[in-house]
């Protein structure tokens, strides 16, 4: 029989997450962060503000944005190693602080819309940005003005703080799930077929209902004419209850951030919101509602067949009064 001794696992946190966790959890930030939060949200953009949360893209625009001061700094970094090479690297550190204004402000937009955790960790790797490009301006100074071993320097601890930053950015994104669509997974949850909801009556006018489908929330509501809507409950954004928000002109706006989703399919009529919310066909069968998850592009359903059941429910809502 073994006699040696069996080692056990370690199961420690490693002391990164350790301090990233305690950063979230650290409120002598917080009323720096409402009133920064304020200003953001002050700042007349106007459509801009959609443009630079990327709804257009369909997810965050920030993340792009920030490759091209990323990539220009770390090209410069390299051609700082070779002899001779200044011009070519400063002329990227250069670039680099041009692009950096652009990802800021959107990184910025994106950042007054969050949790307060998320907030918490983003103001630090916002603060660890502005030291990157702070230096960044002082190693183009430093060039500029033909001190080139200095304007390495600054470009090398500019690249550290780079680094730093990025890891944050990281942590938000994965670890927090800033900017993620937090509906995704609703068509990989609900089965296929039919889902009978409720009675027609349980379903007033112009109210958003809350139900269940295969324990995904689903928002409910019936027009005053008798069709019915139904969608992912959870906000795409981050996850804000839909059914608790306000139903005005065919749309649901979300309590939290204002997303705005169109209730009809779901679609992201104005952000923060980057993905559109999971949409459902429905019918209403023996005075009871019927729901079924939208899967145009993953069963090859024709558009009419949704068509066709939109218009059953208006039929079988007439038949049963509104």
């Amino acid at each position: 029989m073994s006699t040696t001794p069996h080692r056990r696992p370690r199961t420690r946190q490693s002391r990164l997450l350790w301090l990233l966790d305690r950063l979230e959890r650290e409120p002598r930030a917080d009323a720096v962060i409402g009133a920064l939060r304020k200003g953001v949200r002050a700042l007349p953009l106007g459509d801009a503000r959609d443009l630079l949360h990327g709804r257009w893209l369909g997810h965050p625009v920030h993340p792009l944005l920030v490759q091209v001061p990323i990539g220009s700094w770390l090209s410069a970094a390299v051609l700082d190693l070779r002899p001779g090479r200044s011009r070519e690297s400063g002329l990227l550190v250069g670039v680099g602080l041009a692009a950096a204004a652009p990802a800021a402000l959107a990184g910025w937009v994106d950042w007054a819309e969050l949790h307060r955790q998320q907030q918490r960790v983003g103001l630090v790797h916002a603060l660890t940005n502005s030291v990157a490009v702070g230096l960044y301006a002082a190693s183009l100074t430093c060039r500029v003005k033909g001190r080139g071993a200095a304007g390495r320097a600054y470009g090398f601890l500019g690249l550290t703080a780079v680094a730093v930053g990025g890891t944050l950015g990281g942590h938000l994104a994965y670890r927090q799930a800033s900017g993620a669509n937090h509906a995704e997974e609703v068509p990989h949850v609900v089965t296929e077929g039919w889902h009978r909801i409720g009675a027609v009556a349980e379903f007033p006018a112009g109210r958003p209902v809350r139900r269940s489908v295969d324990d995904v929330p689903v928002l409910v509501v019936r027009e005053s004419g008798g069709t019915i809507h139904a969608l992912a409950e959870r906000c795409s954004h981050l996850a804000g209850p839909l059914s608790e928000g306000t139903v005005r002109d065919g749309c649901v706006q979300c309590p939290w951030h204002g997303s705005v989703f169109r209730l009809s399919d779901g679609w992201n009529v104005r952000g923060p919101a980057t993905a559109p919310q999971p949409s459902f066909d429905t019918r209403i069968t023996d005075g009871h509602v019927e729901i079924r998850l939208r899967r145009q592009d993953r069963d090859g359903q024709a558009p009419d067949d949704a068509e066709a059941g939109q218009r059953r429910t208006e039929a079988g809502a007439h038949g049963h009064g509104s």
